[in-house]
């Protein structure tokens, strides 16, 4: 009887597995495989099948700015992944380090997975104007308009397609400290429709701890990403266009906060832990759990503010009461 050889995945050429098989998963995909083989670990650290991936999961760092930056961090592209990839969780812990004097957004949009909106633009957060102001970011001017692919949702089922459609991620990286995180839910958490305009709100969103504030507001806030699309032109009927990209703060008033407020939130974040498996579904998990929390917070101010009402209008009463029998006494 003749002997049958066996080849085993540790028998394959170096350069076949690189090329031909790593080159083709995804990050997720790829990180899970290095943990099952040393020889897949071993192939993995490359730079250059980690920037690949980089690049096709956010087209924005392949950006020459962004292509620098990443090659900087201490474990280069494969760092950078590890760090904007999983969800963000809300995390008390201040951060070691001072904010940074500059963040840096990476964002992208895709709508049935192809991509239709990018774009890297950086944040001074060192000027008096950024420290005192509403905390906003806007990737659009007012005048800017970005024809896509969106088609126009005209029903509320149309609107629970288009949040299952389109994804955003905004990756705030610090430059300075070399960190980085996805603010993104990745899928919508709300899509809403004027009903007069037509205009649509895609909403995006992740809850964060509220920092070192102090006050009733200072447990969750609302890292919100407003996507605002209008009604294309008579060419592209039935298609909308991007007229607003922006980021901000909330807290669970519903008040936007200052930069300097909203700077120690993401600080915190950058640093903060993050989880994996299940970002789509953490993301709305924590978000209608966020909104549950208002919910609750607005009736108890509400049932706080009656009884307080009450207690005027009972005092105010009593006092109406006396003074009217301490004049009857001296009147008579």
């Amino acid at each position: 009887m003749s002997s049958t050889a066996t080849t085993t995945f540790s028998d394959v050429n170096r350069d076949i597995v690189e090329a031909h098989i790593l080159s083709r998963l995804d990050g997720p995909t790829l990180a899970s495989a290095s943990c099952a083989s040393s020889q897949v670990h071993s192939s993995s650290q490359q730079d250059h099948i980690w920037t690949t991936i980089c690049h096709s999961t956010w087209p924005s760092t392949a950006t020459p700015l962004l292509r620098h930056l990443i090659s900087t961090f201490p474990g280069g592209p494969r760092s950078f992944f590890s760090l904007s990839f999983p969800f963000l969780l809300p995390t008390t812990t201040a951060a070691a380090s001072s904010p940074p004097p500059v963040l840096i957004s990476a964002v992208d949009i895709h709508y049935k997975n192809k991509l239709i909106f990018t774009k890297v633009q950086e944040t001074e957060t060192l000027t008096g104007w950024f420290r005192c102001s509403p905390f906003r970011i806007d990737l659009l001017d007012t005048k800017d308009v970005i024809p896509t692919t969106v088609c126009h949702p005209d029903s509320d089922e149309a609107c629970a397609e288009l949040a299952e459609e389109i994804s955003l991620s905004w990756v705030l990286i610090d430059p300075v400290g070399r960190r980085a995180a996805n603010l993104s839910s990745q899928k919508a958490v709300s899509v809403e429709r004027h009903w007069l305009t037509g205009e649509v709100q895609v909403r995006f969103a992740s809850i964060l701890a509220g920092g070192n504030r102090r006050g009733p507001t200072s447990g969750l806030v609302q890292c919100g990403i407003v996507v605002t699309c209008g009604g294309g032109s008579e060419e592209g009927a039935g298609m909308m266009q991007l007229r607003e990209v922006s980021l901000l703060v909330e807290d669970m008033d519903g008040m936007q906060l200052t930069g300097k407020d909203s700077l120690v939130i993401l600080h915190n974040a950058l640093e903060g832990k993050r989880k994996i498996k299940n970002r789509e579904e953490e993301g709305r998990r924590r978000y209608r759990e966020y909104l549950e929390r208002k919910r609750e917070r607005r009736e108890r101010k509400l049932r706080n503010e009656g009884t307080l009402d009450m207690l005027c209008a009972a005092f105010g009463f009593g006092v109406t009461i006396f003074a009217a029998f301490w004049l009857f006494f001296i009147c008579s």
